[in-house]
């Protein structure tokens, strides 16, 4: 094995350029320190395949879980960091040039190297090891073929640093992006899909005060709503005191969500606008560009990138781009005969250095000194510890702007007053600690309702501090939360997964009405009859078992997309819309197709849930296929659209009757703090990508049930439940 895996670094090096001697002597020196770190750590597989990782050094652990992943699933390791430096059309051609273009936008390797190099040695020694761990994976198995990373250099790990999972960059239209930045020629290459596709991003966090438990314990929720098999679940530890157990994003080197024996953290989608669009007045003086700036005109920057693709016939392509930017950020579309430049975060070396701080936190104060570096845009923050104590944070990346603008919309860049003015301190933003209600909760909305009667005011802040307002999710988490006192750990799971949809008890009634006010003669009613009945006696609760689930949702669906597209100007939701303008003819209308929809596909608008909503994993591509005539297990709970906590992101797929899932619930931990921490999880489907491994799909079903399983954090709970013991590359 030795052998082998210095001839493939000997390759690697010469066709990196260095002489064969040079690279003898490199391969050697790799060989050495990759075999020197394996020996360091100490790697457990549990019964359900999930890596238990060990180093002496913070740097060994690394190496380890970075090796494991890359063991786990190597492909959507290689995917995320395709993603993140803007290759992926080296891989996937050129479909993906304008996401690699949006990407090189903001990342440039020429300074993601010189922040490397500028980097404490501390990170820096993570970023090597992390680089090791996935080289020294490639280079003990030569059956895996990168699609275009073959070597991974340390800085590369500064691409992908805060572990969200499309991260603010991806507000940035790909469409509107290429009708700027394409030839006038160019066919558009994004299709829209229908809006109730596309499940609600975000995630569910709670945290329970001690003086609310049973038995004196705070308790954290962690449940993030993504794309199945985004993230991968470990546990990392050393003889250094690191020792932190959760959810990491395939690739990255640090828990993105979890807790370690003290403090625990869940991350929710944010609802701040952190995300600003200036309208620039561009000014053409010959072949100059410049744009306004108050009196002044401002050059515009430019900059050539060139985006490497792989043509059909599989040889390589280019295409080069003048891009645009003034000091407000990049230039990424036209409205109005204006130049639009976003401006967002890009604090590559803090985010890193944030994101793995936190997970060797003892406390919520040494947990604030780390949020000081300000390097968290996308996310809140549900807090909990094993003092007791429970808390909320706002994104620590919030620029300070003059609340007279509206920023949701695009600004006069050629107004300075419009300019971000610095970062906003931590205590500016809304913020909780231990409020008196005893529970704190996030589901992507507002802060204005994260713990009941004592969340933050709304009056008290700008009002960038919340672009959404509260969504049925919310509605629900207060439902669930309030009044109570005797919350355990089951308990807690229990309410995670409570089956009830407050956007249709809010929707339903309404709907209901409108058959009511039908003359007799109406043809809908009669043909909506059977189904006004079905709903009438409904108590919009989902189940498998449930006729009214997959009646209200089919409905839900259709009027979604007649009505997501009306004018919102006067700030309604899509929910006010449904429920005060859409009016009767199309409510009740909706209802018609949805039940059309149903004896079409499954012969009756009376079908149970479980009959249409499935999971089903066949293989272990990055995009799943879906056969109705294949195995499939029911999945009880819906879309978060409808205020489901527990989040199952499904809708049919070409060929398909069946709504297949592909995002929501993912990782579903919940945690108590008490003597010593415990805690209970679940993984969509398995922690293995490769489906001939018994761990591929065996937590599907209790992923479906809500039966979330114990974590073996302590050495004592591994013991009868080790599948494997190794070294890496052992």
């Amino acid at each position: 094995m030795t052998r082998y895996f210095t001839r493939q670094i000997l390759s690697l090096a010469v066709m990196g350029g260095l002489s064969v001697a040079s690279a003898a002597h490199a391969a050697s020196t790799d060989d050495a320190r990759w075999k020197a770190e394996s020996a360091a750590v100490t790697v457990t597989r549990d019964d359900w395949g999930i890596a238990h990782v060990h180093g002496k050094t913070d740097a060994n652990a690394v190496f380890g879980m970075a090796y494991t992943q890359a063991e786990d699933d190597f492909n959507r390791v290689e995917t995320n960091y395709l993603n993140s430096l803007g290759w992926l059309a080296k891989a996937e051609g050129e479909k993906a040039i304008w996401s690699d273009l949006r990407q090189q936008l903001w990342i440039d390797p020429a300074e993601l190297k010189r922040l490397y190099a500028k980097s404490p040695s501390w990170l820096r020694e993570l970023m090597d090891a992390w680089a090791d761990g996935l080289n020294f994976y490639l280079a003990t198995h030569p059956d895996v073929h990168p699609r275009v990373i073959t070597h991974f250099e340390p800085w590369m790990a500064l691409s992908f640093s805060e572990g969200s999972i499309g991260g603010d960059i991806e507000r940035v239209s790909l469409k509107e992006l290429q009708a700027f930045y394409g030839k006038p020629t160019e066919t558009v290459a994004f299709v829209d899909t229908p809006s109730s596709w596309v499940e609600p991003t975000g995630s569910n966090g709670i945290a329970i005060a001690p003086k609310l438990t049973a038995d004196g314990h705070a308790l954290l929720l962690i449940n993030p709503h993504t794309s199945f098999f985004f993230r991968s679940e470990l546990q990392m530890s050393s003889d250094a005191g690191l020792n932190v157990y959760g959810a990491v994003t395939w690739g990255q080197f640090f828990i993105y969500q979890g807790f370690n024996p003290h403090i625990g953290f869940m991350h929710t989608s944010t609802t701040a606008d952190v995300v600003d669009e200036f309208a620039e007045t561009i000014v053409h003086d010959g072949d100059k560009l410049g744009y306004r700036y108050g009196k002044d005109v401002r050059p515009v920057s430019t900059r050539a990138i060139t985006i490497s693709y792989r043509k059909a016939d599989g040889a390589m392509g280019e295409r080069t781009f003048n891009t645009y930017a003034t000091h407000h950020g990049p230039v990424v579309r036209e409205e109005g005969g204006k130049w639009i430049a976003t401006a967002l975060m890009n604090k590559p070396l803090e985010a890193l250095e944030q994101s793995w701080l936190r997970t060797k936190a003892t406390d919520f104060k040494s947990f604030m000194k780390i949020a000081e570096l300000k390097a968290n845009s996308s996310n809140n923050t549900i807090f909990a510890d094993d003092k007791g104590e429970i808390a909320y944070l706002h994104p620590q990346f919030i620029p300070k702007r003059d609340n007279r603008f509206d920023y949701t919309k695009p600004v006069d860049g050629s107004d300075p007053a419009t300019d971000w003015q610095g970062l906003l301190p931590l205590d500016a933003a809304p913020h909780l600690l231990n409020p008196a209600n005893g529970w704190i909760m996030n589901t992507n909305d507002w802060p204005y309702s994260a713990a009941g009667p004592d969340s933050p005011k709304r009056e008290d802040y700008p009002r960038y501090m919340d672009s959404v307002g509260e969504n049925p999710r919310g509605i629900h988490a207060t439902m669930v939360l309030s009044g109570r006192h005797d919350f355990t750990l089951p308990s807690l799971i229990t309410a995670a997964f409570d089956s009830y949809l407050p956007a249709f008890a809010r929707q339903v009634p309404i709907l209901v009405k409108d058959y009511d006010a039908l003359p007799s003669n109406d043809p809908l009613k009669a043909k909506l009859a059977g189904p006004i009945a079905l709903l009438r006696g409904w108590d919009y609760r989902w189940g498998i078992a449930s006729m009214p689930t997959s009646l209200a949702v089919f409905w839900g669906d259709t009027l979604w997309d007649k009505v997501d597209k009306s004018d919102v100007s006067e700030g309604l939701s899509v929910y006010d819309i449904m429920a005060e303008r859409a009016g009767p003819k199309a409510r009740l209308g909706a209802l018609a197709e949805a039940a059309d929809r149903l004896e079409k596909d499954f012969g009756s608008w009376g079908v149970p849930w479980g009959e249409v909503n499935r999971y089903q994993r066949l293989n272990g591509d990055l995009q799943q296929p879906f056969d109705d005539g294949k195995p499939s297990i029911p999945v009880p709970f819906t879309s978060s659209r409808w205020g489901s906590l527990a989040s199952f992101g499904a809708h049919r797929w070409p060929g398909t009757r069946r709504y297949y899932g592909t995002s929501g619930n993912s990782f579903v931990a919940a945690v108590e703090f008490g003597d010593k921490v415990r805690a209970r999880a679940i993984t969509a489907g398995g922690e293995s990508g490769h489906p001939d491994s018994p761990h591929f799909n065996d937590e599907a079903e209790r992923y479906t049930t809500g039966n979330l399983r114990a974590v073996y954090f302590w050495p004592e709970d591994l013991r009868g439940h080790v599948e494997r013991t190794y070294h890496p590359g052992m």
